[in-house]
């Protein structure tokens, strides 16, 4: 028995074709149909991925860059008017928002201003915050559903096998093994794809946590010097 098996096996080796775009060609429509959304799934989540390690790097530069020189400037105002129209750091960006009502609100009380600035500031503080973690939920969506979409080409794949096996009433790995490799391809694909989007979702997660953590700390340090 054991070398009728083996026997078996090797035909199958040199039968078939196990490549991964022969495993794809043999595949039904619905198989296909799972690897090729697994596929885009996981290009949409790198090409994120990268965004977001370049958006991370450079903001890490840039607001270092604007604490260095702010806090060796000589006054705030001083510091906002040499300022570029123009900036993409976020902590820039903020400032310039809080200045600009510091200066619109100096005839009203030092209680008034402060509120009315640190208003502003919280609102900034949450259009950058919305800004950075855009598209976070995709990693998350591609990190969670993945799997599940992978497990269904499997199922799906597992249950064509033995359709296979139930009309040519033969057992050997000739019949079954295709199938069950095209079913594993589709759980090795969406692995494949949530395995990396959960990684970066939960690190760009936490950098934006502590990003913003600077920021914030920041914000009081200036509330208190106006």
């Amino acid at each position: 028995m054991e070398q009728e098996i083996a026997t078996q096996a090797v035909g199958l080796g040199g039968a078939t074709d196990f490549s991964l775009w022969k495993l794809f060609l043999r595949a039904d429509f619905v198989v296909k149909a799972v690897i090729l959304i697994l596929i885009a799934s996981s290009i949409f989540s790198w090409a994120l991925i990268f965004d977001k390690v370049r958006l991370f790097r450079r903001i890490d530069i840039s607001t270092k860059s604007f604490e260095d020189k702010f806090w060796k400037s000589k006054s705030a105002e001083a510091f906002y008017k040499n300022l570029p129209q123009k900036s993409e750091d976020p902590l820039t960006i903020i400032f310039k928002s809080a200045m600009s009502e510091v200066i619109k609100t100096r005839s009203k009380s030092t209680a008034v201003q402060s509120a009315r600035v640190e208003r502003v500031i919280e609102v900034s503080i949450d259009n950058q915050l919305k800004s950075i973690e855009k598209n976070f939920t995709y990693l998350a969506t591609i990190g969670s559903t993945a799997p599940f979409i992978g497990l269904f080409g499997t199922v799906w794949g597992i249950m064509n096998s033995f359709q296979s096996i139930a009309i040519s009433r033969n057992t050997s790995l000739a019949i079954v093994a295709p199938g069950i490799a095209e079913a594993l391809f589709a759980t090795a694909l969406g692995l494949l794809a949530a395995i990396p989007a959960v990684i970066a979702y939960n690190k760009f997660n936490s950098d934006s946590q502590r990003y913003f953590a600077r920021v914030d700390n920041f914000s009081k340090r200036f509330l208190s010097i106006i």
